[in-house]
């Protein structure tokens, strides 16, 4: 279904988390990580996934550090650890970028998550991110870790191919479509297409204005993500 947004504005007392680099080991290899640690008594874990790096993406982008900042500060209510990595062939990361494979780092990057936290796992990825995070996390068998899965900008044409996720008609996982009503990788038409044929439990979102990187609407983007999360996590 198609939600209005319901803004969560940061609480006053933010708390700043420490960040550290960590290796994981992937399909390919090694894949470059960092981690923002949590609080102490962090209810989840997340794992936040970044953009194509054939179009410069990586762990380091702009929608990814601010989706990184909504699941760790405080000052948005969650402070979960968080991880970012960069993909096979990204920065530091062994092997080569394949666009499909990329699922494995995926579920690497989970298995570290699980075996480091023991929590219950909020898997966030923005465009490229959006598409492997949903393909790690809604197709057969489902890791059981994850709790709920956020797509911010998926991407459903691109390169002269259009992309449907017929997988998600059986994922019964909790669900968010977040983009922007301009997105040019994302037509509107198109993107509720996807969502429609999606098993509930789902939600989309479509930011007034925002194109494919939210341009100018971040803390908007900040604030729809982070009134969803605090449905699926009360």
């Amino acid at each position: 279904m198609t939600t209005t947004i319901n803004p969560v504005q940061p609480d006053s007392s933010p708390e700043g988390a420490r960040l550290r680099s960590v290796d994981l080991t992937g399909p390919a290899g090694r894949l470059e990580a960092l981690l923002n640690e949590g609080a102490p008594d962090a209810a989840f874990a997340a794992l936040v996934c970044h953009p194509n790096p054939l179009a410069g993406g990586t762990m380091h982008n702009k929608v990814v550090y601010h989706a990184m900042k909504v699941l760790n500060d405080l000052e948005w209510g969650f402070g979960w650890p968080v991880l970012r990595f960069n993909f096979r062939g990204t920065g530091l990361s062994h092997g080569t970028h394949d666009g499909r494979a990329e699922t494995g780092d995926v579920l690497a990057a989970l298995e570290w998550l699980e075996n480091g936290y023991k929590l219950s796992i909020v898997v966030a990825g923005f465009s490229f991110g959006s598409a492997m995070a949903l393909s790690a996390c809604c197709r057969p068998p489902s890791p059981k870790s994850v709790h709920a899965v956020a797509a911010l900008g998926l991407p459903t044409t691109a390169d002269g191919h259009n992309y449907r996720y017929s997988f998600l008609a059986n994922s019964t996982l909790p669900k968010l479509f977040l983009s922007g009503d301009n997105d040019t990788f994302a037509p509107a038409a198109q993107l509720a297409e996807v969502v429609g044929s999606a098993a509930e439990p789902k939600s989309l979102v479509l930011l007034p204005g925002a194109d494919h990187f939210f341009t100018g609407q971040l803390e908007l983007m900040q604030q729809a993500l982070a009134g969803w999360l605090k449905e699926q996590t009360k």
